[in-house]
């Protein structure tokens, strides 16, 4: 038996602590007669992202209030907005029971064959795939979706201690998806990610006479508890997967396919030339 949770995606979920911090900071910054460029100079914050906060679609960081107090007449009013402050899902609803386990998993394996994972993506490159999506989404929800994926990203570096690793087809980056100059700069974004100690990135050719991947991507991440579990994603939804006998089966076609492609050293050596060639 495989249990699943399959939907129809949509954008992430609001949160009214968020929007109402967002529009404290906005109505501060307003009344202390600031731009949100000037504003944003003043507390080494982009202007973009000024609008992310006072729209509430991203989460400040834990010194925000502190920094803004000190530019918007230190009134205590963020601060204490700031303690009331709740994370939103920010994910697509059949996607949050996965994202619940990945965010405390010890170990998380991926294997794609269709894109980039989210975990990898530069900004351009997400933005292409959710400008590129249908039905189209309005530009409210491909900022909510890129502040999300933004915020996920910070597992990598925020959980040293997780072993993360990657199975991508070579031909995600020869496709160039969204064009020569985003496909450099992703190709120099997953070389500078495998720099790190807990990230393994591999690629499997184009060329592969043999593969046990050919029945679509995959994630398997371990639980504290040493517990497995898999996620499998379609057209329209994920399916997670919890059965012990459908996990092996995964976990075995994973493990074949660590085998069938590059190693870390010749995958690295593959990126870089595919970056040359751009």
């Amino acid at each position: 038996m495989v249990d699943g949770v399959v939907g129809t995606g949509g954008e992430p979920e609001a949160s009214d602590s968020l929007r109402t911090f967002g529009a404290v900071v906005q109505a501060l910054r307003e009344h202390a007669g600031l731009s949100r460029e000037e504003f944003g100079e003043r507390v080494g914050l982009s202007r973009h992202t000024v609008a992310s906060l006072e729209l509430g679609r991203r989460m400040p960081d834990p010194r925000f209030a502190e920094r803004a107090e000190g530019v918007l007449g230190n009134t205590g009013a963020l601060a204490r907005a700031a303690q009331h402050l709740t994370r939103p899902p920010g994910l697509a609803a059949w996607f949050r029971q996965w994202a619940r386990l990945e965010a405390s998993a010890i170990t998380l394996y991926t294997y794609e064959c269709r894109l980039v994972p989210g975990l990898l993506q530069t900004e351009a490159y997400a933005r292409t795939l959710f400008t590129n999506q249908l039905p189209p989404l309005s530009d409210e929800q491909i900022e909510a979706q890129w502040l999300a994926r933004e915020e996920r990203q910070r597992l990598l570096t925020e959980r040293p201690n997780t072993a993360f690793a990657f199975i991508l087809e070579e031909h995600l980056f020869r496709r160039r998806t969204g064009g020569a100059e985003v496909t450099r700069e992703l190709i120099e974004h997953v070389l500078a990610i495998t720099q790190l100690r807990n990230v393994e990135v591999q690629i499997m050719p184009l060329l592969q006479a043999s593969h046990a991947g050919l029945a679509g991507p995959m994630q398997l991440l371990e639980t504290a508890e040493n517990k497995w579990y898999a996620y499998c994603e379609g057209q329209r939804g994920g399916m997670l997967v919890t059965d012990s006998n459908e996990f092996s089966v995964l976990q075995k076609r994973y493990a074949r396919m660590r085998s069938q492609a590059l190693t870390l050293q010749d995958s690295v050596s593959l990126l870089r030339q595919l970056r040359g060639e751009l």
